[in-house]
């Protein structure tokens, strides 16, 4: 399959019942500023330019939200477990972007788009939210050229500093995304383990 821009991610994910089903479940917990990223975008996206027909297996679904007003950790719990009677057969993850900047020891993030923006790889910085009338919608921060050309390579946020890159390159030969996804590449500041 080709896919050469945004609309065409778009119409591939809109296409596809089982993500539009948990875009909808997620919606319908009316979090603030939400978005499902990660692996649920790039792996459809991967999947399909291989021409896979079966989907490949997410080991979750990574829900992010924005709210500084309840930063505990234990609402995020709360939210998992409402979507899992929602919908018990996803490996469902909540996070509260609003608080992650603690855990990962950066700066506070200002919005959910911004948290994504900081993620490991260019790839799988991408994310997709319902708007107020249920269209679907696509973060991708730091582009989509390296998804769509199946490239994996740091975000400028973790390119910035030596220790992020170690544990970016530790990531990187741990997801092994080759074996998976044949056409994968990595770009040359993408890691010396590949």
């Amino acid at each position: 399959m080709k896919l050469k821009n945004e609309y065409d991610i778009l119409r591939l994910i809109e296409a596809d019942k089982w993500m539009m089903s948990i875009l909808h479940n997620v919606n319908m917990l009316k979090l603030p500023d939400w978005w499902i990223c990660a692996g649920f975008v790039r792996s459809k996206i991967w999947d399909a330019l291989h021409g896979y027909t079966e989907r490949t297996p997410l080991a979750d679904v990574d829900v992010v939200y924005f709210d500084p007003e309840d930063t505990e950790e234990v609402t995020e719990k709360q939210l998992e477990q409402r979507l899992h009677r929602l919908d018990p057969t996803i490996p469902w993850s909540v996070k509260n972007e609003a608080r992650m900047h603690k855990v990962n020891n950066n700066s506070p993030y200002a919005s959910t788009v911004d948290a994504i923006s900081k993620f490991p790889e260019t790839a799988t910085a991408l994310g997709v939210t319902l708007d107020d009338r249920n269209n679907l919608i696509l973060a991708a921060p730091c582009g989509i050229a390296d998804v769509l050309t199946m490239t994996v390579r740091p975000t400028p946020f973790f390119a910035a500093s030596p220790e992020d890159l170690v544990y970016y390159e530790r990531r990187i030969a741990a997801k092994a995304w080759h074996r998976t996804w044949k056409q994968v590449t990595y770009a040359a500041d993408a890691g010396r383990y590949m």
